[in-house]
């Protein structure tokens, strides 16, 4: 076994503390978010996401976050795919957002919905052409013998479309992460960090507590 035990680094860029904490996590979110992009951190919006199949067997892979609001943090993806079809059986899921330039992670935990059509089509209608045609040319998570399918059949969609618009497959489209926990972690020396966590409660309110590191 490769030992690695000496891979470490103090964090001591920042701290966190009650009184710095904006009354809903959407805000503090908000917050950290712009900092993560004024500081130019790489795809301030990529983030794990941890789903289950029907057998409670986690998986986890990075997806763009879209947009976000009060109701929640949005993501596209095939409807076909391996996470649609875990959320299909059970909604529950986790994101992380792992902005270690800034020595922090965010945590969110809660229950997925697709978001309507319309939305969809909004968003679907922004991306680059090429982005477009390749929601139609990939069944994902499949199987395939080699990338020059996906080749031929990106060939395909060019011919079928022209340059016509592309519409929207009715099997690609967005969910909406509605949020009932929140976590936000900030590296500190010694390993001493400070974590906060926003749950919410049966009324809908926030209650915020400090958690050990």
């Amino acid at each position: 076994m490769e030992d690695i035990g000496s891979l470490r680094r103090e964090y001591s860029r920042a701290g966190l503390n009650r009184e710095d904490l904006c009354p809903k996590p959407i805000d503090q979110f908000r917050l950290w978010f712009e900092q993560a992009r004024e500081a130019g951190v790489d795809e301030p919006n990529a983030l794990s996401l941890a789903t289950v199949d029907e057998r409670g067997r986690p998986s986890q892979r990075m997806v763009l976050l879209k947009a976000f609001d009060e109701k929640g943090l949005v993501f596209f993806t095939n409807y076909r795919s391996r996470k649609a079809k875990h959320l299909a059986e059970n909604a529950a899921a986790s994101i992380l957002f792992p902005w270690i330039q800034l020595e922090r992670q965010l945590i969110v935990e809660g229950d997925c919905e697709k978001i309507s059509t319309l939305q969809s089509l909004k968003y679907f209608s922004s991306r680059p052409r090429g982005s477009r045609l390749g929601a139609w040319v990939s069944d994902q998570s499949s199987v395939i013998s080699s990338r020059k399918i996906l080749e031929m059949k990106l060939e395909e969609m060019k011919r079928k479309f022209g340059e016509g618009e592309i519409p929207l497959p009715d099997f690609w489209g967005g969910f909406r992460l509605k949020p009932r926990r929140f976590e936000f972690w900030q590296g500190r020396p010694s390993r001493l960090h400070d974590r906060f966590e926003y749950v919410k409660d049966e009324k809908g309110d926030w209650t915020t507590a400090r958690l050990s590191p």
